[in-house]
């Protein structure tokens, strides 16, 4: 494994919130928190062993695109992504220089708001079995990984451990109001329409995206945790795209398709990925970074 890979962090002066399956959050004062991006993966809901060198860098700086990106339509609980801006118990913690977020806190609403603008996944699966995608009827014979005529709103819960379950959004409006689901709703769509047109132009296709919302100290509405990443989003190569099947991607898919050929009953302990997997997807990490921003990394 890289030398730089991260798979855990560990900082004395600040208090861990908590440990998910990529991100190690701190609470840094009343108002903010420190998320850091490791370099670890999970797929099929357990998080994997080994570390794949600079996804934490790429998560980080792809959000940060992304967040600036995007602010015209919704604010973000982002406050600086530079090390030298945070506060010095932050500051002297170089490992995480280019993987952490400086945010502000909010209260997270407990649901996925995923927006599907292609079928695949478990909306491929559901429709399969129903002919509809969390409420959503559909044409009938529509082939997997089909572009959707119009991108549809299919939130799910937000499970800490095991696998989120679609939900309709009439489950979403008795959980939290329907003011507050019209908006989510509104905001996932055009958040997904604007970046899916300019990932377009820019050779990828978004497939489809989760987004995490919550309500900041003054009750304002803003977009939190990651935003169009390769962990939160299906990112496909346009200029391969043909319907009728799996889509070659930039995202985690490749580690799933690997894992898809071993013996493993996807239950923990996940088996290791070989040095060849571990770099191939570095490599579809840094693709997709270069290709939306223009930049390398």
């Amino acid at each position: 494994m890289n030398a730089a890979a991260m798979l855990q962090t560990s900082l004395s002066e600040l208090k861990l919130v908590r440990r998910g399956k990529v991100r190690d959050v701190y609470a840094v004062d009343e108002d903010h928190l420190l998320i850091v991006a490791t370099d670890r993966i999970s797929a099929f809901d357990c998080i994997l062993p080994t570390a794949v060198p600079r996804k934490g860098e790429v998560l980080t700086s792809l959000s940060k695109f992304w967040f600036e990106k995007l602010a015209h339509i919704v604010p973000n609980h982002l406050v600086t992504t530079n090390l030298d801006e945070m506060p010095e118990n932050v500051r002297r913690a170089e490992s995480l220089k280019g993987r952490s977020m400086l945010v502000r806190k909010a209260n997270v609403f407990p649901v996925e708001c995923v927006v599907r603008g292609y079928l695949v996944g478990s909306g491929w699966k559901d429709y399969l079995r129903t002919g509809e995608v969390c409420g959503h009827k559909l044409p009938e014979n529509l082939l997997e990984s089909a572009e959707l005529s119009e991108p549809i709103f299919t939130p799910s819960t937000k499970a800490e451990e095991g696998h989120d379950e679609n939900i309709s959004e009439s489950q979403v409006r008795d959980m939290l109001g329907a003011e507050i689901t019209d908006h989510l709703r509104e905001m996932s769509l055009r958040l997904y329409s604007e970046a899916r047109n300019y990932a377009r132009r820019r050779g990828i296709i978004i497939a489809d995206t989760k987004f995490e919302f919550g309500r900041d100290k003054n009750g304002e509405i803003i977009l939190v945790d990651e935003v169009f990443t390769p962990d939160s989003s299906r990112f496909w190569p346009a200029e391969s795209y043909s319907p009728g099947k799996s889509q070659p991607s930039f995202d985690k898919q490749f580690v799933r398709d690997y894992l898809e050929t071993l013996d493993w009953n996807k239950r923990p302990p996940a088996p290791s990925l070989p040095a060849e997997v571990t770099s191939a997807t570095t490599a579809r990490y840094l693709e997709a970074y270069r290709l939306l921003t223009g930049t390398e990394l």
